[in-house]
């Protein structure tokens, strides 16, 4: 036919038997069929789609089909995973560190093709960063300033190797510094400083304890003296009020001078003391004793209130 509708279909026609014949003679020569797979994805997986070998696709979790040998799948898990790393390095004062850390993290499903195609070995290349971040930090600081600063240093491991591997679709959850440990030469010669510490601290809360309980001890003395001396002074007051008392009484009564009153008040205390001595059994005394030992007593203080009256005449 001349038309020319009918020619484009002709020849369409003419090329759909072509290509359907280059198909079958291609499928004849290399003597290869394609076949529809099923293949499913875990949760908490990705597929990523290969077709002779160029990444095409990501497939997410569940039943995925795929034309084997064209495609093939390769699957990623998107899980928390754990990398733990140890660092040997030296602090600022020169004492030998050995830091496990522990680095937490996971798989980015929209850039998982990056994390499978980029990287060779993830855990290496994490604990690289990680150590390179540990001794470019640690020798900066003192072995007690490092112990203090671990919440510090697992920051900084967190967000040097998270901006790295974020590139590769590595998302870091957390970076913990799980455990720091020292020669035990050096643990036992810090043990031995923080005992000396200690034990000069505690050599000087006891004197401190000491110095107050004496000042105490002192202060609760010279009060006691004081009260005591207060008492003393209050008694002697009743005594004399007591004697002047008495002295009036007995003057006014018998007509006794006061001097003869004092005589046979003394000879009465002494008779008295004598008597409780006596009645209480648990004590000796041995005094000179005779028919005139009450005068010998009297005499005597008479004799002391006379030398008194001449000083103070004097």
């Amino acid at each position: 036919r001349s038309d020319p509708e009918f020619e484009l279909s002709d020849n369409r026609c003419e090329a759909s038997y072509l290509f359907g014949a280059v198909c079958v003679i291609a499928t004849n020569t290399a003597r290869m069929t394609n076949v529809m797979c099923l293949a499913c994805v875990d949760t908490g997986e990705v597929g990523l789609l290969q077709m002779f070998g160029k990444y095409s696709s990501t497939a997410g979790p569940g039943l995925n089909c795929i034309i084997w040998p064209v495609q093939t799948m390769s699957k990623v898990t998107t899980k928390v995973f754990q990398i733990d790393v140890r660092t040997d390095t030296k602090t600022k004062d020169n004492v030998t560190l050995t830091v496990t850390t522990a680095i937490q993290c996971c798989v980015d499903p929209e850039r998982a093709h990056d994390y499978y195609f980029k990287l060779s070995s993830p855990q290496q290349q994490v604990a690289s960063y990680v150590q390179d971040c540990i001794r470019s930090l640690l020798p900066t600081l003192d072995l007690d300033r490092a112990f203090e600063s671990k919440d510090a240093m697992a920051q900084n491991i967190k967000e040097t190797v998270a901006k790295a591997m974020e590139q590769y679709g590595l998302n870091v959850v957390s970076a913990l510094v799980v455990d720091m440990n020292v020669d035990p030469s050096v643990l036992r010669a810090m043990n031995e400083i923080n005992a000396a510490r200690r034990q000069r601290e505690a050599t000087i809360e006891r004197a401190e304890a000491e110095k107050i309980l004496a000042v105490k001890a002192a202060e609760a003395e010279a009060e006691a003296k004081e009260l005591s001396g207060r008492g003393t002074a209050r008694m002697r007051m009743a005594i004399t009020e007591g004697f002047k008392g008495s002295i009036e009484s007995m003057r006014e009564a018998c007509g006794l001078e006061p001097r003869e009153v004092v005589h046979m008040m003394i000879t009465t205390q002494y008779l008295d003391v004598l008597k409780n001595f006596a009645e209480s059994g648990k004590a000796t005394l041995v005094v000179p004793h005779g028919v005139g030992a009450v005068d010998d007593i009297s005499s005597q203080v008479r004799n002391g209130f006379m030398q008194a009256q001449m000083v103070s005449d004097k």
